[in-house]
């Protein structure tokens, strides 16, 4: 009886630490110094309190390595904002323990909008009704922009899906 209130007592403490853990950062807005980039999506911002976080830019997916634009979006997103100070306003934390968030850089521009506004990105629509980035993603397929001058462009979730099908 008495190792099935300790283990209880541990199960809830881990779970509060664990659900603590994923709205610690959410509506925050972080500040600090992109010192890597992972691909076109990710990156490393290293804050003042020289706490170094993995961002994941929300509501977007970018082309995964070794599919078509994965470099381009890469580079994009390395020209905009590696080395630079920038702004992360946090919306949760994923289950790879990465803050997801909406990136500002250069005062006012969106990552988020501009790798989608530029054809390296599709708006991740599983995870977002964000009609400004239907509006981006919809301009960038009609001007043939980025990935989009591709016929035959494949999501980045279905190119995943396909690739665990393969290895089946």
């Amino acid at each position: 009886m008495k190792l099935r209130i300790i283990l209880f007592v541990i199960l809830i403490s881990l779970a509060n630490n664990t659900t603590g853990q994923n709205i610690k950062y959410k509506d925050t807005l972080l500040t600090g110094k992109v010192v890597a980039i992972t691909d076109g999506d990710t990156f490393k911002l290293l804050t003042q309190d020289s706490i170094l976080h993995r961002i994941r830019i929300a509501n977007i997916d970018c082309p995964e390595r070794k599919q078509p634009y994965s470099k381009k979006a890469k580079q994009f997103t390395s020209d905009a904002v590696f080395g630079k100070f920038i702004n992360v306003d946090v919306i949760k934390t994923d289950r790879y323990g990465r803050l997801i968030g909406i990136v500002i850089y250069t005062d006012s521009l969106i990552l988020n909008h501009e790798l989608v506004k530029n054809g390296l990105a599709w708006h991740y629509v599983k995870y977002s009704n964000d009609k400004q980035l239907d509006s981006l993603e919809n301009f960038a397929k009609i001007n043939k922009v980025g990935l989009w001058c591709e016929n035959d462009a494949i999501a980045p979730w279905e190119w995943r899906s396909n690739k665990k099908k393969l290895k089946k």
